[in-house]
């Protein structure tokens, strides 16, 4: 019996020690750790490497994907990352890379307002010795001559208008409807700034031409990458010209999407007596595709552009650097179609 006391006499002292000593509980433990995590994520912070982002604007359709997609994978990488709304103003597009430039970000990347501009933002970041990525607007080989830490990062608008011809070539009557010899079509341009709309306007005609068809343009307006305006083009070119378009070639799905619009209230019906073309292969105008509201549309690989654009300013960050004509990393176009759109959605 005195023995089974003084064990539990001496129970009692062991635990009254440990309940009096600094072992910390459990708690305890925890705050430390977490302390001690934050203070690891904020020296990692101090240390991260800072990027800027120029977009020309935030509420184009195309960019606000490309943009994300940008952002997701520059965060995930560990950068800095902080981006601009350029607002379509080139002038305030200058000042934001002033700010960056400013606040001494070790790379940057730029989708420039206006590609005519693009002298004047290629000074600025040659001065600063900042190694920068233009991305989705192309700047000429001159121009980005003029600086070896820089290059270009999108897709060959050339390729994306020659698909757009292409997707009307592959229909039934190659885009002559009513059988008289000649595609009747109506064109809807984007910024006449941007190569891309340049490109797009030139070379869907020229597939068509190139396969021996011959082509009447009927209207050719300027509908800067915007729904709305698109769909006014096409209204506007309905009751103008009504069953004699057989064709409309948008340089994008917004504004294929605001003509589609109008095409409908004109009680015409895509693929049956007239046909619709857009790039960008948005999520909408795949939706209007598999529907067959949309003859096809044109994949500008906005994941593609992103992570080749983040590739690019790692190589240049690491020390690499471009010479003229050399200085454009291209990414491939893609038709969809009906038949494989289901693959992009």
């Amino acid at each position: 019996m005195k023995k089974l006391l003084s064990i539990g006499l001496a129970l009692t002292m062991v635990l009254s020690l440990v309940a009096c000593s600094g072992t910390p509980t459990k708690t305890e433990t925890q705050a430390q750790a977490e302390t001690q995590a934050e203070a690891v994520a904020e020296t990692t912070k101090a240390t991260a490497k800072k990027v800027g982002v120029c977009i020309y604007k935030f509420d184009d359709a195309f960019m606000t994907t490309y943009r994300n997609a940008l952002q997701s994978m520059l965060e995930e990488m560990g950068y800095q990352v902080s981006v601009m709304d350029g607002n379509n103003d080139q002038s305030k597009q200058n000042e934001q890379i002033d700010t960056f430039i400013t606040q001494g970000v070790d790379a940057l990347i730029i989708n420039p307002v206006m590609t005519s501009s693009a002298d004047v933002l290629i000074s600025k970041v040659k001065a600063a010795n900042i190694p920068t990525v233009l991305i989705n607007r192309e700047p000429t080989v001159e121009q980005m001559a003029e600086y070896n830490k820089l290059v270009y990062v999108g897709c060959d608008a050339r390729q994306s208008g020659t698909m757009q011809g292409e997707l009307i070539l592959d229909t039934p009557n190659k885009g002559d409807i009513n059988g008289d010899g000649i595609v009747k079509y109506v064109m809807i341009e984007g910024d006449p700034e941007n190569v891309d709309a340049q490109y797009r306007t030139e070379f869907s005609v020229k597939a068509l031409t190139d396969a021996g068809m011959k082509v009447e343009m009927l209207d050719d307006q300027q509908g800067m990458w915007d729904r709305e305006k698109g769909q006014t083009i096409a209204a506007n070119a309905l009751a103008k010209f009504g069953d004699e378009i057989e064709v409309i070639f948008c340089n994008n799905d917004d504004m294929a999407i605001g003509a589609l619009q109008s095409i409908n209230s004109a009680g015409r019906k895509v693929n049956e007596n007239i046909y619709l073309v857009g790039v960008d292969a948005l999520d909408a105008a795949i939706n209007e595709v598999l529907a067959g509201n949309m003859t096809g549309t044109v994949l500008n690989d906005a994941k593609g552009q992103a992570s080749g654009a983040v590739k690019a300013m790692e190589d240049l960050l690491g020390g690499k650097t471009y010479q003229s004509g050399s200085q454009s990393i291209y990414v491939n176009y893609v038709k969809v179609t009906p038949e494989n759109a289901k693959n992009y959605q």
